[in-house]
């Protein structure tokens, strides 16, 4: 029976592996670093992959797994360390994905909170204690932004399932899996702070070989349990199997639950969320957005109850980039943009982030693939650090409203100082050094009297004006 699963994997999996490409460029490119695999190292009571998320109006929802499950699904919090003042209780599941089970997977949403407030916190009533700090209410506010790719490889799967002798920490050079790139670029993001971490899909690359999806919770647990992940599915979170599991995204719905029913949405793979004066959404490639589907209808119904009063920056995630000019997953989106475009672009969307290219890309404001003062700005930040290889071929010459290109890891930081201003960074990984290599000011598509109705342009500057005045004082 083993064998006969292992080669059906082996007739499933291969065709996913990548070819390498090569291009010449101007940065010499740092080499391919070790696999990096996280492992338990708690008793199997204590809480492992801890992370939160903005579930709704002043509230968080924290998320863990145990090895036990005789763990209750509770979270006691307070702004003291080692004191609780509160305690919530919540909910929990498992799941079962060929051999693998599930630890117990809980979450538990707590609150009301306070904005911009430390609060630490114990899960399941026993382990060590955690902290997290709450976005603000108001201007500024910062999103680090991670397209982040941590690539697997079968070898590991069958290692884990099939007895082989394991590595404690890497695996050789020719296989894939999370590697000291990713680990590098989420030390570069917590060098400087943020409020949001902000991920356009591609999490685990678990592919189906599922203890990874364990790996990576602990691999991102000193990060994700700090401050808000707000993520969205990308390809590598489907893993259907004919027949066995044809619907898709089991292991992501379990683990990573988002505000999609706080948002009024029916899946857990599109929803929004507000924070201080934004409004993010966040959007699934991989389930039906053709006119008349429920994505669809759903975000007609999201942008049409956006008051850009409350919430001046609107910004999009997806994963499949609508604007692409690199060789890589060309195309892969032009439907999706044919399908929704206008809606954004009605909406006067500021920005759209999207993953899936492993490179670096920026478009100017663009609109039906041309420059355009009230489209948004795109943005493909696919690169936060995979062995797949990265993309290096893009349009020779480049289009004309393709603004900056470059195949290297690193991440992005969106800084909003107010309703009308905010500034974008994109940081190269260099090494051990982390470079701004690409930045950009923008001013928000509600304070411009070009774009919107002469009324709301002026409310909002009067708003922003305010805004500014807080931050000098």
């Amino acid at each position: 029976m083993e064998n006969l699963c292992l080669l059906v994997f082996l007739l499933f999996f291969f065709p996913l592996l990548p070819l390498q490409s090569t291009a010449a460029s101007e940065y010499v490119r740092q080499p391919p670093r070790p696999i990096i695999l996280t492992h338990h190292n708690r008793s199997e009571s204590d809480p492992q992959q801890v992370h939160i998320s903005l579930a709704g109006k002043d509230h968080v929802r924290v998320s863990w797994v145990s090895g036990t499950h005789r763990v209750p699904s509770v979270v006691e919090y307070g702004k003291t360390p080692g004191r609780y003042e509160a305690s919530a209780a919540g909910e929990s599941t498992k799941y079962q994905y060929f051999f693998y089970s599930s630890g117990k997977i809980h979450h538990v949403k707590i609150g009301p909170l306070e904005p911009a407030t430390t609060y630490y916190y114990r899960c399941g009533e026993s382990g060590p204690d955690f902290s997290f700090r709450t976005p603000p209410a108001t201007f500024p506010i910062e999103f680090a932004v991670v397209g982040t790719s941590f690539f697997p490889c079968l070898c590991f799967w069958m290692t884990y399932h099939f007895s082989l002798s394991p590595t404690a920490n890497s695996v050789s050079t020719g296989d894939l899996g999370q590697t000291e790139w990713t680990a590098s670029t989420l030390t570069h993001v917590n060098a400087s702070d943020y409020d949001v971490f902000l991920l356009p899909g591609d999490l685990s690359y678990a592919d189906s070989q599922q203890p990874l999806w364990d790996s990576f919770g602990r691999l991102v647990e000193p990060y994700a349990s700090r401050r808000p992940w707000m993520v969205t599915e990308g390809n590598h979170e489907i893993e259907t199997f004919p027949i066995i599991y044809p619907h898709g995204f089991k292991s992501y719905n379990a683990r990573w639950p988002m505000p999609y029913r706080e948002s009024g949405s029916k899946s857990n793979l599109y929803y929004s969320f507000n924070v201080a004066g934004v409004h993010v959404i966040m959007l699934g490639s991989y389930t039906d957005f053709d006119a008349g589907s429920e994505q669809y209808k759903w975000l007609e119904a999201d942008l049409a109850g956006v008051d850009r009063r409350e919430t001046p920056w609107l910004i999009v995630l997806l994963h499949a980039p609508w604007y692409n000019s690199n060789a890589a997953h060309k195309g892969e989106g032009e439907s999706m943009r044919k399908a929704m475009e206008e809606m954004l672009y009605r909406s006067r969307v500021d920005m759209v982030f999207a993953g899936h290219v492993h490179a670096y890309e920026r478009f100017t404001r663009v609109y039906d693939n041309k420059a355009d003062p009230c489209g948004p700005v795109h943005i493909t930040i696919g690169d936060g650090g995979n062995r797949e290889g990265l993309a290096f071929l893009f349009e020779k010459p480049s289009p004309s409203i393709s603004e900056f290109q470059e195949p290297s890891f690193g991440h992005g930081r969106l800084r909003i100082l107010d309703g009308k201003r905010a500034h974008w960074s994109w940081h190269r990984n260099d090494d051990s050094d982390c470079v701004v290599a690409d930045e950009l000011w923008l001013e928000s598509l509600s304070s411009s009297r070009a774009c919107m109705p002469t009324s709301s342009a002026e409310d909002l500057q009067g708003s922003s004006a305010s805004a500014a005045t807080r931050e000098e004082l």
